[in-house]
């Protein structure tokens, strides 16, 4: 099967659920297209609501929604949900506990070509931060497609990233997910590589390698990083004794602060990350961004060493 864009998967998806229920409504700040949420508008243009370039207010206008009986599912870049109207999403979706679900498109660096300021790379922290919030970063079209729909089933808040480039299938069609839990990729005995969203692809195909290698390694994918599965990380450290995170966000408050407190709480073991460190990102092709900010297999193999060695 050909890879596709996730935003193109995440449109469909919106509309079929639209189509499913008549209480979701669906919010846009002037990007529709790049979002795809313009397959909902264009079947149903009475529940959505292009509001320009104004995203705080769309957020408070979503609350209102939800007061309503609604389920708006509000969509923008991640960066704007989690910079330009945090506020908002503080005070007025998550201190009440309303039922809107924040959408952050082109997540990551997967919006490489508008540079630094439009890559998505601290709201997993930022969002972490908001009581009541739930966060669910997809791998797949597989699992974006249940993340959308899980999130219409819980009554509060959630936040969804939302990439806009092409991943591979890290899933079954008929797989069965759940909220809060990890999925195990693969078992092994003597490292434990922890990924979220895109990076789970990228995790699997470095344990092909370090298979090669003769390191044996298990991957575990926190689809869910809010609430986080931490009985899993317990679990695990004294399987393995060592971990390594892998993600598509800051080292800062994101998957390697998780599995870092909840190590040093429970169980002493070495965390090593494969993230973005204390840098901005910068235009350029999404793959070569990934190399300058050391998100491939080959960082993802150095640090598994060296995690072994420190056990």
């Amino acid at each position: 099967m050909a890879e596709r864009a996730l935003r193109d998967v995440f449109g469909e998806e919106l509309r079929d659920l639209g189509r499913e229920n008549d209480k979701i409504v669906v919010l846009d700040a002037d990007l529709s297209s790049t979002t795809r949420s313009a397959l909902f508008g264009e079947e149903f243009p009475d529940r959505f609501f292009n509001v320009g370039i104004a995203e705080a207010n769309m957020v408070s206008i979503a609350a209102g929604l939800s007061t309503c009986g609604f389920i708006p599912y509000v969509t923008t870049f991640g960066f704007l949900l989690a910079l330009r109207s945090i506020d908002q999403i503080r005070s007025q979706i998550c201190y009440p506990k309303l039922n809107v679900k924040l959408i952050g498109a082109n997540a990551g660096l997967s919006g490489y070509g508008d540079g630094a300021t439009h890559q998505t790379t601290t709201d997993l922290a930022i969002m972490g931060a908001m009581p009541n919030m739930h966060i669910l970063v997809p791998s797949d079209s597989i699992t974006l497609r249940w993340s959308l729909r899980e999130a219409a089933a819980v009554d509060g808040p959630v936040y969804i990233r939302v990439p806009r480039v092409p991943a591979p299938t890290c899933h079954e069609e008929r797989q069965t997910f759940n909220l809060g839990k990890c999925i195990t990729h693969r078992i092994g005995a003597d490292v434990t590589i922890v990924a979220t969203g895109l990076m789970t692809g990228v995790s699997l195909k470095a344990a092909e390698r370090l298979s090669g290698m003769g390191i044996s390694a298990s991957v575990l994918e926190m689809l869910t990083i809010k609430p986080f599965d931490r009985e899993a990380i317990i679990s695990q450290a004294l399987i393995t004794g060592a971990f390594v995170t892998v993600e598509e966000h800051s080292r800062y408050g994101g998957l390697f602060s998780l599995v870092s407190e909840t190590t040093a709480e429970n169980c002493h073991v070495p965390v090593l990350p494969v993230s973005i460190e204390d840098r901005f990102g910068e235009t350029g092709e999404y793959a070569q961004l990934l190399e300058t900010c050391g998100l491939t297999v080959d960082h993802i193999i150095q640090q598994t060493c060296r995690a072994i060695e420190q056990k």
